[in-house]
């Protein structure tokens, strides 16, 4: 799964630097991509068609449009900032999950849980006062990237209640209801003339191998959240919680080196900082709930 990210995070940010229509160009053919591919696989039995009803697809569409605002708005920060930068502020996301529960859901948590969360927060705050690309759309798409995540998470938890929809199908079903989504939304902001315009230019700056990039952040980006979805339904959420850990460190350091983002020294702490707050938060997490 790491290595399926990285490839994404490539390629969609040299994507989203060169065709400046994050929101309405490239996610949209990456749903379109995804959902192309699974319909492919249902129609040749390649993967088996899952089984829904009426109610499995009104169950979906708060996941969907979760999921949808998630993404949107992380493609929106990695085409302003970093992929190093928006990954450090995404890494925060465990602290959106545990303030969305108490707060909305009355979730109550164990105080080392809260305490675990400090270095997340602190790590985060640092990093984004030293940025040296700081952008606030960067940020902000970060920050609506992590709220959104965790209510597709809540939401998803509970469309799966009772469902026998395996992982893979249920990220192919949430792709073609996010692109259902997001389709009208993105030709009412931007509309084809643009895409057209913005084409022209970027094929025009590169040459025809910027069509293969898109294609190939397509498949990466389908690919990446079906073997996630996959492994959520093998292993627990605890468990998968620290190898996403695991995943961000391997993301930040490779997309440093891939697009030789500048960090200075308080900047790598604070990512060092946030990234250990994590995991600390995963290691908390998995002892309160295993006691």
């Amino acid at each position: 799964m790491v290595g399926v990210e990285c490839g994404f995070q490539y390629l969609q940010q040299e994507g989203t630097h060169r065709l400046p229509f994050p929101m309405a160009d490239i996610h949209p053919l990456s749903l379109a991509a995804g959902s192309l591919m699974m319909l492919i696989s249902w129609a040749s039995r390649v993967a088996e068609p899952p089984k829904t009803d009426v109610d499995f697809w009104k169950a979906l569409a708060p996941v969907a449009l979760a999921h949808t605002i998630g993404h949107v708005a992380a493609t929106v920060s990695m085409s302003k900032v970093a992929v190093s930068f928006t990954h450090i502020i995404k890494s925060g996301e465990p602290a959106f999950t545990v303030l969305v529960s108490r707060f909305l859901l009355g979730e109550t948590f164990p105080l080392p849980v809260y305490l675990s969360l400090l270095p997340i927060i602190g790590g985060c705050a640092l990093t984004a006062v030293t940025e040296l690309n700081f952008n606030m759309t960067g940020f902000m798409g970060a920050m609506l990237s992590n709220l959104a995540f965790v209510f597709r998470n809540i939401f998803s938890k509970k469309g799966m209640k009772g469902k026998s929809v395996s992982g893979m199908n249920y990220y192919a079903c949430l792709s073609l209801m996010s692109l259902l989504i997001l389709t009208p939304f993105a030709i009412a902001i931007e509309g084809p003339q643009v895409w057209a315009v913005g084409w022209q230019n970027a094929v025009s700056q590169i040459g025809p191998n910027f069509v293969w990039w898109v294609i190939a952040q397509s498949v990466f980006y389908h690919l990446y959240n079906q073997v996630s979805y996959m492994s959520l339904d093998e292993i627990s959420p605890l468990t998968f919680s620290v190898g996403n850990t695991m995943k961000r460190i391997s993301v930040i350091v490779s997309s440093i080196i891939i697009f030789h983002t500048p960090v200075q020294p308080i900047n790598a702490l604070g990512a060092a900082i946030a990234i250990f707050g994590t995991f600390l938060y995963s290691q908390v997490t998995i002892l309160t709930f295993k006691f």
